[in-house]
């Protein structure tokens, strides 16, 4: 399932398409997008070891103004930039970083993602 969301920097907007990816721990953004807002990840201080299909790796942590995504929005969220295989078609991954703060419910066969009522 891939979703639009809309990031802020201090220098800009973007609206990255991203996969939720409920088996990823971190969100994942491509590192030209945080760039084009103000989030470089070359000035990053902070790296985040994780593991891909391929090797592990360490990309840089990076901190984003907000994350607006299903309809909610997370202040001062860090994320991953790393690039994802261009044939994947998306800017990255909505992880369960951001997914686990909020009820919702997701419904692959109907390609919805909902948030609960509590």
């Amino acid at each position: 399932m891939v979703t639009k969301a809309y990031i802020r920097g201090p220098q800009g907007t973007a609206t990255p398409r991203l996969l939720i990816d409920t088996g990823s721990t971190y969100t994942v953004i491509a590192p030209a997008i945080l760039k084009s807002i103000g989030c470089d990840p070359a000035t990053a201080t902070r790296t985040i070891r994780i593991f891909t299909g391929s090797r592990p790796e360490n990309p840089p942590y990076v901190k984003i103004l907000q994350l607006s995504c299903l309809g909610q929005v997370v202040e001062n969220m860090y994320v991953l930039a790393h690039s994802l295989p261009p044939q994947v078609y998306v800017d990255g991954l909505l992880g369960m970083d951001f997914l686990r703060r909020f009820p919702i419910e997701l419904r692959p066969y109907r390609d919805e993602a909902v948030l609960r009522k509590k």
